[in-house]
């Protein structure tokens, strides 16, 4: 097989979370562990992070890979899902897996994977644990898929732990109180392997002091170390200054991922940084300062508040819960436009509701659709969003979409594009 009917042979065989939702999901670790023993337990043969939480644990991820890079460390990158191509899931360096390795993998391993028949995401956890032990990277950063302490990537020890922040999402599979998600993400927590939390939460605070507490590991919570001072944007850079509340420092970074929100994931990412210290790595000022400063273009990540088109302004952002979106209209709100134009798709198996009743009446939304089966109707999502007094069109695919408000919209307009990870991924100019 080539490489298109290797993926294509992997969608067919395998059940894909992305596609098909909570059914998709494994919740033991049994089918990873046996894929592991199977490969000869790669993850043990590299130093790791492993990086959780409901929001920012991508670009968090993609922060710390970069800065490591710049440090000069072969810095291996796991995240889901892909926008584009599945090559973007597994990286050194910013450099994607050869397609080459992935035929050769499901060759290698297929009647394995024909007798175990695992999850899409499990087969690609042995996937890219192998790749990274026989690369001989020096360390990776893991982002879980989903939770925490199911989670497929949850079979490594890392050198420490991350988790972003805590809101609702997957409240079919993780809870729907934040305590109980909490817990859920608290599970990535290992014996006396140090955990950091970028924010603190007060209904997440004790659940993660306890499971720490319990595992005899150091935990530092990164909002009462660093405060953000000021925030803004400047020729396509955000420009972030902290202030490091111990020493009464300024620390001032320039980041090519502008939403403001990325704030709160640079707390996380900078305490993080103070932990891999104490874990024996050199990594010094100007590292730090590169490695976020040129984020992008060391790792090539997409989708987080991604300038497409100047006049107008068009971002698109993969937020896809309510946290993220809020995040999102306050980062909206540093911008100057006359008119502002929402191009919106949700997947159906999530309660949106919160979502369009914080959304502004006075934009002018256009609704679309994704995809992948589990894309809500566009008709329906119009339908639904009319009871918040949201009114817009429906246009099903995002491309048709995005051309029809470019001629529309004038050049001091903004346009907005998200809603769901897959209808970014859509996007052809991406």
């Amino acid at each position: 097989m080539n490489y298109q009917e290797t993926i294509d042979y992997l969608y067919q065989l395998l059940p894909v979370f992305h596609r098909e939702g909570k059914k998709a999901f494994k919740a033991d670790l049994k089918n990873t562990l046996a894929i592991c023993e199977h490969l000869g337990n790669p993850q043990h043969k590299f130093k790791s992070i492993h990086v959780g939480g409901t929001n920012g644990k991508g670009s968090s991820s993609h922060f710390l890979a970069s800065i490591l890079q710049e440090a000069g460390y072969k810095t291996g990158l796991y995240t889901s899902p892909h926008l584009k191509s599945f090559t973007e899931r597994i990286r050194i360096n910013g450099k994607p897996i050869p397609e080459e390795e992935v035929v050769a993998y499901v060759e290698r391993n297929k009647s394995f994977i024909v007798d175990l028949r695992p999850s899409f995401f499990e087969c690609t956890v042995g996937l890219a644990f192998e790749y990274f032990a026989s690369q001989k990277v020096d360390i990776a950063i893991i982002e879980v898929g989903l939770g925490g302490r199911l989670d497929s990537t949850n079979v490594i020890t890392p050198e420490m732990s991350l988790i972003t922040n805590i809101s609702f999402d997957h409240t079919d599979i993780l809870g729907n109180t934040i305590a109980q998600i909490s817990t859920e993400k608290a599970g990535i927590i290992k014996p006396q392997v140090p955990v950091v939390i970028s924010q603190k939460q007060d209904e997440a605070e004790q659940v993660f002091i306890q499971k720490a507490s319990s595992n005899n590991s150091l935990i530092s919570f990164a909002s009462d170390k660093y405060e953000l001072n000021e925030y803004s944007v400047c020729e396509g850079f955000a420009q972030f200054i902290f202030k490091k509340v111990s020493a009464n420092e300024e620390i001032h970074l320039k980041s090519q991922l502008i939403g403001k929100y990325q704030s709160d994931n640079l707390k996380g990412v900078l305490d993080s940084i103070e932990v891999l210290k104490t874990r024996g790595f050199e990594i010094d000022k100007t590292a730090v300062e590169r490695g976020v400063s040129s984020v992008v273009t060391n790792t090539g990540l997409k989708g987080r508040w991604q300038t497409l088109n100047d006049k107008p302004k068009v971002v698109c952002d993969t937020g896809h819960n309510l946290a993220g979106m809020e995040e999102n209209l306050n980062t909206l709100q540093k911008y100057q436009f006359k008119q502002l134009w929402m191009i919106l798709g949700f997947v159906s198996d999530k309660d949106i509701s919160g979502i369009l009743a914080l959304l502004p009446k006075s934009a002018n939304f256009v609704f679309c659709q994704a995809e992948v089966p589990r894309a809500m109707n566009a008709t329906e999502l119009q339908q639904l969003a009319s009871q918040f007094q949201l009114e817009g069109i429906v246009i099903p695919n995002v491309n048709d979409a995005l051309n029809w408000v470019l001629s529309k919209a004038k050049p001091d307009d903004f346009v907005y594009i998200g809603g769901s990870t897959f209808v970014v991924a859509g996007i052809d100019d991406l």
